[in-house]
């Protein structure tokens, strides 16, 4: 993969509250991918189902079911226009109009106005609302132009994170950056496997959350570089390298893809002393249904 020397990738968590309606949350989310060309930004990422801002809980289930829009509706295809008019990477969310049921969506456009894939949250949350959606069937990994080069770009949604298995595909396919819309209380044990994740594929993690003005969010949108250790360094490092508050705004992470290359062409984690062939079981149907717990969001 070709990088330009010295050029740092920058990623732009959108952690911004949405409105009532699709139309205000187009217009807004408009004008806040201008205002993060505007702060350099090569890629800007949205929370999670932000064409409803999330807007699922305490509602007939048939009516937010009628808020789903395709992939090629106005909404989503004005911000394919737009990453092409500002030569930005777009990552926007939706809750997607699909054959039966709808799927909790991220359409990754390129800075050339090009969808890249159309990624549906695996791990949907059926233990709650979410068992109404679509699961998806695949994790997908593309190579996306950005004007510091190219990069290996995955993604995944708030609860997916839970799972390793999540993170692990998209690293055995190639990830370098994983884009993760999130829409919950990103407290410390969130943290630490958005942590964990990066630290044991050696990726890079951005994940981009609902502000605390938001119910049941409270931002801390964050980025880790998946970089533990450096030559120069005698103990390993915070491979945080973004944590945002709890306000609304654009918060800005520069990830150095060239020192994550050199780190996983020498470190010993992700694909390098894997046993693939002793981990059957992982693949074998659950044997029992698992634990409901009521009180859990994500």
């Amino acid at each position: 993969m070709n990088q330009k020397m010295g050029c740092n990738i920058k990623i732009a968590l959108l952690q911004i509250a949405p409105y009532k309606t699709q139309k205000e949350n187009l217009e807004k989310g408009v004008r806040y991918c201008k205002k993060a060309k505007e702060c350099g930004a090569d890629i800007a990422l949205f929370p999670e189902m932000w064409s409803n801002g999330y807007n699922i809980y305490n509602r007939p289930i048939n009516e937010w079911k009628e808020e789903a829009i395709s992939v090629h509706s106005e909404f989503v295809t004005t911000f394919g226009d737009l990453a092409k008019k500002l030569n930005m990477a777009i990552g926007i969310t939706l809750l997607e109009k699909y054959k039966y049921a709808p799927r909790n969506s991220l359409v990754l456009f390129d800075r050339f106005g090009e969808q890249k894939f159309v990624y549906a949250k695996v791990h949907t949350c059926d233990f709650d609302v979410e068992h109404n959606l679509t699961p998806g069937e695949d994790f997908y990994v593309t190579t996306l132009d950005t004007a510091c080069g190219e990069i290996k770009v995955g993604a995944m949604i708030c609860y997916d994170r839970e799972f390793p298995e999540s993170a692990r595909i998209l690293m055995l396919k190639g990830a370098e950056l994983v884009l993760v819309p999130n829409a919950c209380p990103m407290e410390i044990n969130r943290l630490s496997q958005l942590r964990a994740r990066a630290y044991e594929n050696m990726m890079a993690i951005a994940t981009c959350n609902y502000p605390e003005t938001v119910p049941d969010c409270n931002g801390s949108s964050s980025v880790f570089d998946g970089v533990a250790y450096l030559p120069n360094l005698e103990y390993s490092r915070d491979s945080c390298i973004l944590q945002a508050n709890g306000q609304e705004g654009i918060y800005i992470a520069e990830l150095d893809l060239e020192q994550l290359r050199n780190y996983r062409r020498s470190e010993v984690h992700g694909n390098a002393y894997r046993h693939p062939k002793k981990y059957g079981l992982l693949t074998e149907t659950k044997i029992q249904e698992p634990f409901v717990r009521n009180n859990y969001r994500e």
